[in-house]
This record gives structure tokens, sequence and C-alpha cells, in this order.
């Protein structure tokens, strides 16, 4: 059974868990790196103030164990959500977990910012996760602004 935990600064050591194993698994799917988030740059203080300043932060479990992690930002200029920061552990794979962040990040946007777009990057070459994406409502919009290896995907507000 999938548990979703939402996260506060309290529990910047689940999201320090997830974060610097996901930056470690999946090094190329994400801005950040594990450099940046370890030695000097792993301090309790940065992990709290990530989870403070972001609007939604999420860790889902399987049986107990951490397998997968999503958040999700505040309106932007734009006036839309953007999902970030999904990943989810190998052991965590085909069981569900990315459809349940998707869904519940989906919920989190039409309950707290309704008729709001949800929207995205992802790697180009991460087909897997496009194919996830795209069986949530997302439709590919064009290349990243952020990053030209990255396409923008976004599903309408609803």
């Amino acid at each position: 059974m999938i548990e979703v935990l939402v996260l506060t600064p309290g529990d910047w050591q689940l999201w320090r868990e997830l974060r610097l194993a996901a930056l470690a698994e999946a090094p190329a799917a994400f801005c950040s790196t594990l450099a940046e988030w370890s030695g000097s740059g792993d301090t309790e203080q940065r992990w709290r103030d990530r989870l403070t300043e972001v609007a939604l932060n999420l860790a889902l479990t399987v049986d107990g164990e951490p397998l997968g992690m999503v958040s999700a930002t505040a309106p932007g200029p734009a006036g839309e959500v953007e999902l970030i920061s999904l990943w989810v552990a190998p052991a965590g794979r085909g069981r569900g977990v990315g459809d349940e962040a998707i869904r519940q990040v989906v919920a989190w946007t039409y309950d707290q910012h309704p008729g709001r777009a949800l929207v995205l990057s992802v790697k180009d070459d991460n087909q897997r996760a496009r194919a996830l994406y795209r069986r949530h409502g997302f439709v590919d919009v064009g290349p990243s602004p952020d990053d030209p290896a990255e396409r923008r995907m976004r599903r309408a507000g609803g």
C-alpha cells in the first residue's frame, strides 16, 4: 500500500534521504547535483529552507519504505503550478508510486489553485517519464525555457 506523507520542515531528514538518493541514482534527471547538496551544502538549515520555500513536498512510502518524492510550486508569474523533483526509487518503479505522486500533485493543484495549469520539465530522452506524464494528461508544448535538453509538458487547469 502506498502512503503519502506531506512534509514540513521538521521532516527534513526524510526529504534529505530521498533527495540524496535521487541525485545519486539519477544525476542527469535533475537541475541540481549531488555535489551541490553534499559536503558544505548538506546542512540542516538548507534542507529545512527547501521544505519551507516550495509550496508542496511529498514523500511516498510502500510498506513503510520511502520510495518516492515529488514537489510542486505555488503559481509563478505565468500563473502556472510547476511539478518538480519527482523521483521514484528503483524498488518503487512499476508499483504505482509515480502515478500516485502525480495524482497527488494534480489534486493539490485543483484544490489549492483551481483553474491553474500544471507544468513540468522532463529530459528529452527520458521516455518512461514522458509516458508517465502523458498518461496523466500532460502534453508536450515544446522545449523547456530552462534547458534545451528538456521538454516542457503542460496539463490544463481544472
